[in-house]
């Protein structure tokens, strides 16, 4: 009657039903698949080839954030020079300079990190948890201000052709906007990332068209602009000295730290890479090393040739753009495209957010920092309760800030420069432990201790700049997460403890075997007991069982579902290490049965959904046993918070609502667990 189990998930089918509800859940069925799209085939031996992206398209997805940065980084950076301009040239060499500095030192951390993760993973390998709390809650909080930040200047870019009496919609469509990311990420990075494909090219032809003939155009006011230098330096030297000209240096290039912000993105965002991946994430990092190097660089150059001035309600790379193609046929139009496609290259910037955020946010939850829940995958293999909380997060903020660019910039320029301080000064940890084995660990670890001195002062100078305009909410709110990761981790630490009382009293109880195992009699009474893995727990829930009714059960069979989540999809070798721990774990179970004098056999199927696969073998087991009675355990407190829900499942219980509305008795036995 029922489906197989190992259908149910991969498929998507839906769970049989009566038949009024039938053609209305087919219905909703259908339109939750054209939405979201359908279920991944967890058993399609293509499958992380089908959904891991190639450098190009890695280069788009995670290589937007920066890119788009360049279109407000140097405009800051340009306008805190004043009327030093001359030093517009050192600044476009110094911050070319900086960003290949920084992505090779994240090269070396996608080399000896190849799982992903990023600033989180460097810090906790290397600086320990403490300092990997700090960078990852850091990272969380940068990429939901990645994604609001972009979503604003969008819209801001998008309205400045619109009339306006229509300006009051602007939240409403940054709003909007995040809905549609959200949508587009829960079907899936690889789909979503296609969509933006478009945008993202138009941004870099526009680009290179613009900045090649800004520089070509104006070629005749190259010696002219070395004589401003010449002579800019020189009086600057007799008014301010040489320490004054390098403070006022040393304040713009940190102003114009934003155009880094993004470099991160392809470590923390490794997993989502075609084999090899390593290979794949490096050459994803000289895309958008290159490429952002050669725009943010150039773009200085230009506004010091052109002589670019700040004009009231445009960004200067507008005023660039309408004054070098003023004179060209249609040039009004190309000036609107290239500008209007730097606006919706910050929309591609927000799927940055979207693809890393839950990512860090997952790797967190494996370790305790975040609900276990947010490891979880979804049917379609995406990080979906991590993306609505991003997504929640930045329609807060939107509305909060109503969608003020100026307000989100100065909260989004500090986080990104405490997770890469961290991870430069991991990486130098991690080059002096090896310097016995590296013949070139001095030369990777200069490198890294180069790019901690620049992120360390950037930190420092933005952070004392943009205190007091909104910098000190990024610090409270950051701290708070800090906060909640540790009272997470806290109540973890204790549940664990408490399952370690079990563990230590139980799997090592003496028994011997009587005899041969009984066999299976599929009429007899049958206690069909779900298990996650051989421990006290379990063994706790089998021994209840046999006390609370002695003598009823002859067979019991152990449902086990082997759940993927972020932890274990990371390729085909690790799922099928995963299904055979699983596997040996059954047959623990197995084996202790029998030398308690029960007849017991295993089930178990792969699955993302432990609730759906596990209901479903359950009723396929009770096909299978007619007299078969379902049992599971539920840790208990002796006082229930608000908060046991949000870090704990309660997968029992949804488990037993499920199979007793199918007609299924199911027993729920309490695991007390002192915390």
């Amino acid at each position: 009657m029922y489906k197989n189990a190992l259908e149910i998930v991969t498929k998507g089918e839906p769970i049989p039903m009566t038949e009024n509800s039938q053609e209305s859940s087919s219905f909703f069925v259908k339109a939750i698949r054209a939405v979201f799209g359908a279920p991944k085939h967890l058993r399609d031996p293509h499958l992380f080839h089908k959904m891991a992206l190639i450098p190009v398209l890695a280069w788009v997805g995670l290589g937007a954030d920066g890119l788009s940065s360049s279109a407000y980084g140097p405009e800051e950076a340009f306008k805190a020079l004043g009327e030093h301009v001359y030093l517009a040239v050192f600044l476009g060499l110094a911050t070319a300079i900086t960003v290949f500095i920084i992505s090779y030192a994240y090269s070396r951390i996608i080399e000896h990190f190849p799982h992903g993760g990023g600033g989180y993973i460097v810090a906790t390998h290397m600086l320990g948890e403490k300092a990997g709390v700090v960078s990852g809650s850091a990272l969380l909080v940068d990429y939901v201000l990645t994604i609001t930040v972009s979503i604003a200047s969008c819209v801001d870019a998008l309205f400045s052709y619109v009339p306006q009496q229509y300006h009051h919609y602007k939240v409403t469509t940054a709003c909007c906007l995040a809905l549609f990311l959200i949508i587009l990420n829960i079907r899936g990075v690889k789909e979503s990332i296609a969509v933006m494909a478009p945008i993202f090219m138009v941004f870099v032809i526009t680009h290179i068209v613009l900045l090649i003939y800004g520089v070509t155009a104006h070629a005749d006011q190259i010696v002219p602009l070395a004589g401003e230098i010449k002579n800019g330096l020189s009086h600057d030297i007799k008014t301010i000295g040489y320490l004054g000209i390098l403070l006022l240096f040393l304040r713009a290039y940190s102003l114009g730290g934003g155009t880094y912000t993004g470099i991160e993105a392809v470590s923390n965002g490794l997993q989502i890479m075609r084999e090899p991946r390593v290979k794949t994430g490096k050459r994803t990092m000289v895309y958008m090393a290159t490429s952002l190097a050669f725009t943010a660089g150039v773009l200085f150059i230009c506004y010091a040739l052109v002589g670019v001035k700040p004009v009231d309600g445009k960004t200067l790379n507008a005023v660039l753009a309408d004054g070098l193609f003023a004179h060209w046929p249609m040039g009004s139009t190309l000036a609107f495209i290239t500008i209007f496609s730097e606006g919706a290259l910050l929309l591609v910037a927000a799927q940055t957010g979207f693809v890393d955020g839950p990512r860090v946010m997952a790797n967190m939850a494996v370790d305790s920092w975040f609900p276990h829940r947010f490891a979880a995958l979804s049917v379609r293999l995406t990080m979906r309760n991590g993306i609505m909380l991003m997504g929640i997060a930045t329609v807060a903020l939107l509305i909060y800030t109503g969608g003020s660019v100026s307000a989100l910039v100065v909260m989004y320029s500090i986080n990104v420069f405490v997770t890469f301080s961290l991870s430069q000064l991991g990486m130098s940890k991690f080059f002096i432990q090896r310097r016995a084995e590296d013949p070139k660990w001095f030369q990777h670890l200069l490198v890294h201790l180069v790019g901690l001195l620049l992120c360390v002062t950037i930190l420092i100078i933005t952070t004392v700049e943009k205190f007091a305009e909104g910098g000190w909410l990024t610090l409270v709110i950051t701290s708070v997460v800090i906060g909640l990761c540790y009272l997470i981790k806290g109540h973890y630490l204790r549940v664990r403890r408490g399952m370690k009382d079990l563990d230590d009293t139980l799997l090592d109880v003496p028994m011997s075997q009587h005899g041969e195992p009984p066999v299976i009699d599929k009429n007899a009474p049958t206690a069909i007991q779900l298990v996650s893995g051989y421990s006290g727990f379990g063994v706790h829930t089998l021994f209840s069982i046999m006390t609370t009714f002695p003598k009823t059960y002859r067979n019991v069979i152990f449902v086990s579902v082997a759940m993927i989540d972020s932890g274990s999809f990371k390729g085909a070798e690790e799922i099928e290490a995963l299904e055979l721990s699983v596997k040996a774990s059954l047959e623990k179970y197995v084996a202790m049965a029998h030398k308690l004098g029960l007849a017991a056999e295993y089930r178990t199927a792969l699955a993302t959904d432990i609730v759906e696969s596990a209901v479903e073998l359950c009723k396929e087991t009770a096909e299978e046993f007619p007299r078969s009675t379902v049992f599971t355990g539920q840790i208990t407190f002796r006082l229930e918070k608000f908060y046991h829900r949000l870090l704990h499942n309660e997968t029992a219980f949804a488990i037993q609502r499920r199979l007793q509305w199918d007609g299924l008795t199911t027993v729920i036995m309490p695991i007390r667990v002192k915390t």
